[in-house]
């Protein structure tokens, strides 16, 4: 399967999120511009406020039909009737995450930068596999992931593949004819104008 002309956009939440602002900042993206899925990825594994941030920003995606997955906390994502959850585990919990959830649920998963956990996520039933970072950064060990291994990727395997993580124009030059999704996060909130920011990697596909 070729992958789509222009990918999507997928859109990663800040670590921390403040309730009185950004629910208003993320309608503002949604309403300029069009977002296939918004991921809620905060740091914090405090119950309550993930249910908060949750509820907050579930209010405006599904006003805009806009699916809201959770990291990892595959029970609360349930429970708050969130659309699916992003695994950070490669394939190790997507067989019994999708047995949970059933087949409507979205159920990705971030496989680093392992072609081997990307196959295997695949087969285990997975919506999206996600690698990252696409170049160096001072973060974890410094490790990325090829342009060869999304060539490869959008030639031979059928699941959608997203690519995240230290982002920029020209990278998503490079990268567009060959990912289905680009996962953006930092790369915009950071941005006095995230609506902006993002118009800006948006231009860099064509």
């Amino acid at each position: 399967m070729d992958a789509p002309e222009h990918p999507q956009l997928y859109l990663i939440t800040p670590p921390e999120v403040e309730l009185s602002r950004f629910p208003d900042v993320l309608a503002s993206v949604l309403d300029t511009h069009p977002i296939a899925c918004v991921r809620l990825d905060l740091a914090t594994r405090d119950e309550d406020r993930l249910s908060r941030a949750a509820d907050a920003l579930r209010e405006v995606t599904h006003a805009r039909d806009v699916a809201l997955v959770l990291t990892d906390h595959m029970v609360l994502s349930e429970r708050l009737g969130l659309d699916g959850v992003h695994l950070t585990d490669a394939a190790k919990s997507v067989r019994e995450t999708r047995k949970a959830l059933g087949d409507d649920a979205i159920v990705g998963s971030f496989c680093a930068t392992s072609r081997h956990d990307g196959m295997s996520a695949g087969e285990a039933g997975a919506d999206y596999v996600s690698f990252g970072p696409v170049q160096a950064t001072q973060l974890g060990d410094g490790s990325f992931v090829e342009q060869e291994l999304f060539e490869w990727w959008s030639q031979v395997i059928e699941v959608p593949v997203v690519a995240e993580g230290a982002l920029d124009a020209a990278m998503i030059t490079k990268l567009a004819p060959f990912t289905d999704f680009f996962g953006i996060g930092e790369e915009i909130w950071q941005a006095d104008d995230p609506t902006a920011a993002l118009g800006a990697l948006i231009a860099a596909m064509s």
